[in-house]
């Protein structure tokens, strides 16, 4: 069974078949031809796999990005941060990545992050002097925070699969988020003095107390859901709920960046973006199911446990592991299939599993931006009107920056677990 289900999914990949497809098609394959079970199971388990209610955040907090980025409310939040610290030399760089970790807060997608910000910032820079790669790598490395920043929809769904406390692993998320992006702040700010670029970033900025005012309601955003959530007013799938009507009085009523006959038009491209989230995750339910019923992850403890001497050379060929897979596999199908099987075997390394999830987090988001198929570099590469491949040296510091800080928070469980532990 393990290996027809390997086999028909490399087969898939090759030929080029979606994600989603390519999973179920592997695990239907493999029932029908090996296995003596029902066909019957496919749609009990698919359904099983979407029978839960934590789940329900995923499509909520798809779209309040969605409304997010079509409201008024990136605009504002760079308004804010350029007249924060924009005056600097590499202000506006390091404005990019505040912006991103802020906004990340509020949408849980790193795609959506990269279009809503970097169509405001990227062309910004360029007039500023940056050259165009730098400031596509820019973005679409500091993206990435919209997958490590709670809310964050690869978090729901590694809790979901693992049965972890998505509360909890929000906690976890913070600090590493934070983490990541004041490294990639510290970078910018020495490539920026190194090259010598961004000595007129202050230009054109807004004073500070006009875009404080302006951005006043975007800024409670953040508070009010991540504040929901610490403080025990709601759940993480209410919060997304929350961050649906908030965006959506903000957007129509308060900004008026979005007329009430547009709302249709962003419900469709929000489900179709749901929709296509929500069969991976049927999907790969499917086949995690089969992957435990072949016993794969006894298998896989086994070894690891004759192969690895402790949790420090585990968790550094996990890190290797998931640095490829993240290259080449949509982070969420990743976390669906691989969360399931790699995590009982980092328990039985000691390593908690809220620790584990926060390190599977980073490391998935590191590849996002990195080649060839890092999806934050497709969409930065398309606001920016350039070919991806130009990126590509633009990107050896943001991706160096990411792997220490990735590296750091591995070997510092308290600067997951501590924080999450305090906060509860």
């Amino acid at each position: 069974m393990n290996f027809a289900l390997a086999f028909f999914l490399i087969l898939f990949f090759a030929l080029s078949v979606p994600v989603a497809v390519s999973i179920g098609l592997a695990s239907v394959f493999s029932i029908h031809f090996f296995s003596n079970l029902p066909l019957l199971v496919v749609p009990q388990k698919m359904f099983t796999g979407l029978d839960s209610f934590p789940l329900m955040a995923v499509p909520f907090f798809i779209l309040a990005g969605v409304i997010m980025t079509h409201g008024g409310i990136s605009e504002r939040l760079v308004d804010f941060v350029k007249a924060l610290i924009g005056g600097i030399q590499g202000g506006l760089a390091s404005s990019c990545v505040l912006t991103c970790m802020v906004f990340a807060a509020i949408s849980g997608s790193s795609v959506a992050t990269t279009f809503a910000i970097g169509s405001i910032l990227i062309p910004a820079m360029v007039k500023h002097g940056y050259p165009t790669p730098m400031a596509a790598a820019i973005q679409a490395s500091s993206a990435e925070l919209g997958v490590i920043i709670p809310p964050s929809v690869p978090l729901i769904l590694y809790a979901v699969s693992t049965e972890t406390s998505i509360t909890k692993l929000f906690m976890a998320g913070l600090v590493p988020g934070v983490t990541v992006a004041l490294g990639l702040v510290l970078m910018v700010q020495i490539w920026c003095r190194i090259k010598g670029y961004g000595r007129n970033d202050g230009d054109s900025r807004v004073p500070l107390p006009q875009a404080t005012y302006r951005a006043f309601g975007a800024l409670l955003m953040p508070i009010i859901i991540i504040g929901g959530i610490y403080g025990g007013i709601f759940t993480p799938t209410e919060a997304a709920a929350v961050s649906v009507v908030y965006a959506l009085v903000l957007s129509v009523f308060w900004y008026r960046e979005i007329r009430l006959s547009e709302l249709p038009a962003l419900f469709r491209q929000a489900a179709k973006s749901s929709g296509a989230v929500m069969f991976i995750i049927a999907a790969a339910s499917l086949f995690s199911f089969l992957i435990s019923l072949s016993g794969l992850p006894d298998a896989v403890g086994a070894w690891s446990k004759e192969t690895f001497s402790s949790y420090i050379t585990f968790l550094l060929g996990i890190n290797v592991l998931l640095f490829f897979v993240g290259m080449f596999i949509e982070t969420s199908a990743a976390i669906l299939v691989l969360a399931p099987i790699l995590t009982p075997v980092a328990m039985s390394f000691g390593i908690d599993p809220v620790h584990f999830g926060v390190v599977i987090a980073v490391n998935l988001a590191l590849g996002m931006f990195t080649p060839p198929l890092g999806v934050n570099l497709f969409a930065a590469a398309q606001v920016a009107d350039m070919p991806v491949q130009k990126m590509f040296t633009s990107l050896a510091w943001p991706i160096l920056v990411v792997v220490s800080v990735l590296l750091l928070i591995t070997y510092t469980p308290a600067l997951s677990i501590g924080v999450a532990n305090l906060l509860m």
